[in-house]
């Protein structure tokens, strides 16, 4: 499946493929020790803190052009990492 973004294609592997490069950079740039990263991981045990969330959600604002976060009253927050990227990968839709 492709999205648009400002006449640019971005595939739903690229999405993935984006948010654990940012969940990555955020992570170092915090100082914070990550877990192994899978789609089964819960996020409150991947060794991100709140703040590192925001971040992401803001760069990946940036970077995909996207928050599905903001203004989605039916969005269920997300448990697991898999969760986090399912729901940026169905944005991307």
């Amino acid at each position: 499946m492709k999205a648009y973004n400002d006449d640019v294609s971005v595939s739903t592997v690229s999405v993935r493929v984006e948010i654990i490069a940012t969940i990555t950079k955020v992570a170092e740039e915090q100082n914070k020790i990550l877990a192994p990263l899978s789609d089964e991981l819960p996020l409150m045990d991947s060794g991100l803190d709140s703040l590192c969330i925001a971040i992401i959600v803001a760069r990946l604002d940036d970077e995909l052009g996207m928050d599905p976060f903001s203004g989605a009253d039916d969005i269920d927050l997300p448990i697991t990492i898999g969760d986090f990227i399912r729901i940026y990968e169905n944005a991307a839709a």
